[in-house]
């Protein structure tokens, strides 16, 4: 009997820079071996909705930041 489970990660990072992320090369490989294994993988190419929004907002806040510097 073969159980079917669904998994679903999104990532932002491709499987070629994981091991900037996991230090480990053998965990990194035997990783992405099993979450490969009989999978779809659906690569989606363009800028990140979310990297775009923190950068708006972190640039909002260092615009914030030197305002109030400068006001004392």
């Amino acid at each position: 009997m073969r159980v079917r489970i669904i998994i679903f990660a999104a990532l932002n990072r491709p499987f070629a820079e994981w091991n900037e992320v996991f230090p480990n090369a053998a965990c990194v490989v035997s990783l992405i071996d099993r979450l490969v294994h009989h999978s779809q993988i659906i690569a989606i190419e363009g800028e990140s909705y979310r990297m775009k929004e923190a950068q708006e907002r972190a640039a909002q806040r260092k615009k914030h930041s030197t305002k109030k510097g400068r006001s004392k």
